[in-house]
C-alpha cells in the first residue's frame, strides 16, 4: 500500500510504500507526518491542489 507522509516544517508530501519512519530529504532529517490524504485522491489532484493541501496542513498544524 502506498502512503503520504507530509514535512511538519516545509509541507513537502513524500510517497512511501514500505517505510513507516520516514524523514524529509528537503529538510535534513526532519521526521514527515504521516498524512490522511488517499493515494488515489493525490495522484487525481493537480499541482496547484496538492500545493494548497500542503499549505492548509501546515495552517491547521503551525501551533502542534
Amino acid at each position: 500500500m502506498i502512503r503520504l507522509f507530509i514535512c511538519p516544517r516545509c509541507g513537502w508530501i513524500r510517497t512511501v510504500s514500505r517505510k513507516s519512519d520516514v524523514e524529509c530529504f528537503k529538510c535534513r532529517n526532519v521526521q514527515m507526518i504521516p498524512s490522511k490524504l488517499e493515494y488515489a485522491e493525490y495522484i487525481q489532484m493537480s499541482e496547484q491542489e496538492r500545493q494548497d493541501y500542503a499549505d492548509s496542513w501546515m495552517y491547521i498544524h503551525k501551533n502542534c
